[in-house]
């Protein structure tokens, strides 16, 4: 349950007869000890608010029945509800009544009990039941029902302003159960897969450099409805009860946060903003769909869905209700809940008009959220496509936004794998992205626009990348025909790990390596997979959404049997942490020269060879030399700049650890301008800064 943080006063006297249209949702009056309920439905015929105890969520205890000509304004429904007429009531839904007319896009079922798109937080009365909801006829005490805000002490936040890292942030994308839920995880059993336990992992991630956790949805979502990942939003204000060790989710997520921040680590969600959990024609009636499925829904001029986020139903981002429920939700996230930043699912949705049409020049919602992104100073990501559209780069109408680049992850796993052809897209991702992103003239993007990630919770982890050529989603429940087939990955001579040969398990532990440096190095914002670390498996489960269980919960026995994955991991991150040369605000410009294994860059489809210098003193920063190999045979590379006195090696995905990644920035000499870059592995060399000091250690 919520406290009282969205008060308002009424000074009308009218108001305080018929309550007031704004803001939409039950809101506290304080001067009048009474209730405020606001309810937008464009169609609605009548409304009657039902309130109910948690001891009978069956029978409503008091109900106002709605008189448009005095609980009405424009097309809010609306009233006043003195707290002394409720009969002790903490629970609230309603009934609404209109037209039931599917080839004109109306559901409305008067026997339905509906959810507050608004509410504050929901209830699951123990009758629950998402079938009732899908079927004709009445849902009393088996809906989900909406939660009346109550007094409580405001959360002491502290006066520290939380983090907000440049060039040092490395972003980690984690689900909030799965990173805990397994009796390994080292948390106390009643936290697992909670936000407490999260908490209990905070050492961990701060040892191994994390400064930007992303967390798979926690908005709360149906219980019923079978997804793990949580992409079937219910109600858009409340944290999802099941993660949540006590009875106050929303209590437990400010102090994760809070925590989090005193830790130097920003928290961000992914928020899904683009369809509900009412699915498609056959999905259940909790609440959007029978309040006003015409105007919370896009739709064809038959009356069917507009489903391009493939989950049966589109939002209609463009209308005026919608949006405001969304820039609701977010300032509550943002101001209340303190979150850093928040990643879009599907955001190319935000720029669909109110025919379901792609809208580039004036999108609303995408300046609305970009006003409150920077009136709040949160961090604005977005995922650029939808099935039917894809925006990614410089077509997303959000210039400022970061955006997840899945360019960059095809063409870094292709290039890995050892394709042919992929030289120059794997020069212009670790340069970031200005194809997508152009660096002007005109306008001019950012490199740390691009989230580079090569994992993500969609596809297959990192280790399952170089163990699998074939997805295995068997688990799923459809066959194997769900999830992508476009992978790109290499199982590196053997499929799964039934027994394995030794020689393929070290070439995939390179190419772990060689994944992550490739990342660590690119310029733009780094993101990985939990687990991505020490080699966590899915078992070849490239969609395991509906999956809750040791598939995707994180084995933390892999880090004690991958401590050299580890080690890489962690190194690699302070690496790039430490050399703010690698990430920064602008392109790299004319810091940077290419070349390839001797002389230039060989472009040709059959090069499977890179290297470049990486100057660094216009940050008084010193230079890097990189040469990558993902040929399947050794190659010599002709150091191309400096002496070789001034070159030290300071990684080589070649070597066992610790050999790999060295200890500090001193480094080991080379030998020579000649270097031998064994097949798939990638070198790193540096010249120090003159007068630099000499131990800025990175472990």
């Amino acid at each position: 349950m919520e406290e009282l943080g969205n008060q308002i006063h009424i000074n009308d006297e009218w108001k305080k007869v018929e309550g007031a249209p704004w803001p939409l949702g039950a809101t506290w009056v304080e001067a009048e000890k009474a209730y405020n309920f606001a309810l937008y439905s464009r169609f609605a015929e009548e409304i009657t608010l039902l309130l109910y105890t948690e001891e009978d969520t069956v029978h409503p205890v008091h109900q106002y029945e709605l008189n448009p000509m005095i609980n009405k304004t424009g097309l809010i429904w609306h009233c006043l509800a003195p707290k002394n007429q409720l009969r002790g009531a903490t629970l609230y839904a309603y009934r609404v009544t209109g037209p039931y007319d599917r080839e004109a896009g109306h559901r409305f079922d008067s026997e339905k009990v509906l959810l507050d798109p608004f509410a504050g937080s929901v209830f699951f009365p123990p009758g629950f039941d998402r079938d009732a909801a899908k079927q004709p006829g009445p849902t009393d005490g088996k809906a989900v029902l909406g939660v009346l805000p109550v007094r409580r002490e405001p959360f002491d936040w502290s006066d520290d302003p939380p983090p907000r890292h440049g060039h040092d942030l490395i972003v980690y994308e984690l689900h909030v159960r799965g990173f805990t839920a397994r009796s390994n995880s080292g948390v106390a059993p009643e936290k697992r897969g909670t936000f407490a336990g999260l908490t209990e992992k905070l050492p961990y991630l701060t040892d191994l450099g994390i400064t930007a956790v992303e967390l798979l949805p926690i908005h709360q979502f149906d219980p019923r409805e079978g997804s793990y990942w949580g992409y079937m939003t219910l109600n858009f204000f409340s944290p999802h009860d099941g993660y949540s060790a006590e009875d106050d989710p929303a209590r437990e997520f400010r102090e994760m946060v809070k925590a989090f921040h005193a830790a130097g680590i920003e928290v961000w969600l992914d928020v899904v903003y683009n369809h509900t959990s009412e699915a498609g024609d056959d999905g259940p009636t909790h609440s959007y769909r029978g309040i006003d499925n015409r105007s919370y829904y896009l739709m064809r001029e038959n009356g069917e869905y507009i489903n391009d986020t493939g989950c049966g139903n589109t939002l209609s981002c463009a209308h005026p209700n919608v949006r405001a429920l969304i820039l609701s939700s977010l300032d509550y996230w943002a101001v209340s809940m303190g979150v850093d930043g928040f990643r879009f699912d599907l955001a190319s949705i935000f720029a669909r008009d109110l025919s379901g049409a792609v809208d580039l020049e004036n999108p609303p919602l995408i300046s609305e959220i970009g006003l409150m992104g920077y009136l709040h100073d949160r961090r604005l990501v977005a995922e650029a496509w939808d099935i039917n559209s894809n925006l990614l780069g410089q077509s997303f109408p959000g210039m400022q936004w970061r955006q997840w680049n899945g360019k960059f992850r095809d063409d870094i796993r292709s290039f890995v794998r050892g394709d042919t052809g992929y030289v120059g897209a794997l020069m212009q991702r670790l340069y970031g992205s200005d194809d997508l992103f152009p660096d002007g003239p005109v306008e001019v993007y950012r490199p740390y626009q691009s989230v580079n990630f090569i994992t993500a919770h969609d596809g297959f982890c990192l280790y399952d990348l170089v163990s699998y050529n074939q997805k295995h989603n068997e688990a799923n429940g459809h066959h194997n025909t769900d999830g992508t087939d476009d992978n790109r990955s290499w199982n590196c001579g053997w499929e799964g790990d039934e027994g394995v040969p030794q020689e393929v398990m070290a070439l995939r532990r390179r190419q772990i390596k060689n994944f992550f440096c490739l990342l660590m190095l690119s310029n733009g914002t780094p993101m990985f997979c939990a687990g991505d670390e020490f080699m966590n498996t899915q078992q070849g489960n490239n969609n395991p959404y509906n999956q809750d269980n040791e598939i995707t919960w994180l084995d933390w026995d892999l880090l004690q049997k991958n401590p050299d994955i580890f080690r890489f991991f962690k190194r690699m991150i302070a690496f790039r942490k430490t050399r703010p040369s690698i990430a920064r605000s602008r392109f790299w410009r004319e810091d940077i020269r290419w070349f390839g294994a001797a002389g230039e860059v060989d472009l040709s489809d059959h090069s499977h060879t890179l290297a470049y210098r990486l100057n660094g003193a216009s940050l008084k920063q010193g230079d890097l030399y990189v040469m990558i190999n993902a040929y399947e045979e050794d190659l010599n590379f002709e150091i191309q700049e400096g002496r070789k006195e001034q070159w030290r090696r300071m990684v080589d995905t070649s070597l066992p650890s610790p050999e790999d990644i060295l200890r500090s920035e001193v480094g080991v000499p080379i030998q020579g301008l000649e270097y031998t870059v064994r097949s798939r592995s990638v070198v790193i060399l540096e010249k120090p800064v003159e007068n630099r000091r000499k131990t800025i250690p990175f472990f």
